[in-house]
């Protein structure tokens, strides 16, 4: 099945849910800030949401640096 993530079609399994694919991606929940379908989630939420065909997904690290 295909995703839209950060803008580029993502082919991912079946079934995934968003903290499934953030650990894929080596991605920690609480240091990224996560969009589904125009909906900004909580950390606590993204292992709930299961991603479907087409979805939009936009996925930003935190970076501190001075």
């Amino acid at each position: 099945m295909q995703i839209n993530l950060n803008g580029k079609r993502r082919e991912i399994q079946e079934g995934l849910s968003i903290g499934e694919l953030l650990r894929q991606l080596c991605l920690r929940s609480g240091l990224v800030a996560v969009e589904h379908n125009g909906e900004v989630l909580a950390p606590e939420a993204v292992d709930a949401r299961v991603l479907r065909e087409d979805d939009q997904l936009e996925v930003v690290r935190f970076v501190g640096g001075g």
